[in-house]
């Protein structure tokens, strides 16, 4: 995007306080702005989310020991973008919890805090959009918590469905084998979910129209004005963060779960048992934290609770 009158503010401080000018001049376009959805709460035991958590030691055998548990926010960033439309990062989990998760992973990563407000639809609605005119969707990783919430557009032949190309190969291998089970749900990752059957003309050549899943294989993908997306695999092969340069306010960097939370991110804690290929991970954090240098951007774990919140005290609406 060119400013006539130069960067916009949010972006000129960046660069101010050292940000290299090209990691933040794809600047979304004026009139951009997003609101961070908040789509329910999880709890689980710390161990899932940091490397060591909740581990008993031998000098401290025969004390007492508190099983710490985290709670976890789920939430989604809807975008308003003048030249896009809107444009939906992530979709929580889905309404109809525990029903479609099953009672064994609704155990263990438990739904404490889910009121009406919560549901992907009314927390839309409260913005001041509407569902139906979401045209493009960004999914981090393909595990339940971040696209559960994609059974609210199963009906729908308008909607692109975006994620990393390694990410929904391993999503659909993992659901026709059971390989990961339980993070990927058929309910959701269903090849011809969002598909229209194919007509057939006179030549018996199939008339279809395209499938609604969007996949990119770049380790940093131009998005649209204003949004990139990069790869950072480890905790999935093909998860993905989102780099957005608002006018205003400057960088944020959604990471999805890549940290879950800020002990991740902040102390270099590893995951914990929802870890996946840790040396992947840790080459992508050692990316990640150069792009945070470079940008002066803000970075947004998957599930840290302060974090969210602060987030959420910055602003009702981000510009």
């Amino acid at each position: 995007m060119s400013y006539p009158q130069g960067l916009p503010k949010g972006i000129q401080g960046q660069v101010d306080r050292g940000a290299i000018n090209s990691h933040v001049t794809n600047v979304c376009p004026e009139g951009t702005k997003f609101h961070v959805l908040c789509v329910g709460w999880l709890e689980a035991d710390e161990g899932f989310v940091i490397r060591g958590g909740n581990t008993s030691v031998k000098s401290k055998e025969g004390e007492s020991f508190a099983n710490r548990r985290r709670e976890l926010p789920m939430y989604c960033i809807l975008i308003e973008h003048p030249h896009e439309g809107l444009i939906l990062w992530e979709t929580g989990c889905g309404k109809d919890y525990p029903e479609v998760w099953g009672p064994v992973v609704s155990d263990i990563f438990s739904r404490v805090r889910y009121e009406p407000q919560h549901e992907l639809r009314a927390a839309v609605e409260a913005t001041g959009n509407k569902i139906e005119d979401i045209k493009k969707i960004i999914i981090g990783h393909l595990h339940l918590d971040h696209a559960g919430g994609l059974d609210e557009f199963m009906d729908r032949k308008d909607v692109e469905i975006w994620v990393h190309d390694l990410e929904l190969r391993s999503a659909f291998w993992s659901v026709a084998t059971g390989a990961d089970v339980g993070v990927y749900l058929e309910h959701y990752l269903k090849l011809g979910l969002y598909v229209k059957i194919p007509k057939y003309n006179r030549k018996k050549t199939a008339n279809t129209t395209p499938r609604n899943w969007k996949t990119f294989d770049e380790r940093t993908f131009d998005f649209c004005q204003g949004i990139t997306l990069h790869h950072l695999p480890g905790h999935t092969d093909g998860l993905i963060g989102m780099q957005i340069n608002m006018p205003v306010m400057g960088t944020y960097l959604f990471i999805s779960d890549h940290c879950h939370v800020i002990e991740n991110w902040r102390d270099g804690i590893p995951q914990g048992w929802l870890a996946r290929d840790h040396p992947a991970w840790f080459r992508s954090t050692q990316r990640l934290k150069q792009l945070e240098r470079t940008t002066r951007g803000q970075v947004i774990p998957g599930h840290d609770k302060e974090t969210f919140e602060n987030l959420v005290a910055q602003a009702k609406v981000f510009t």
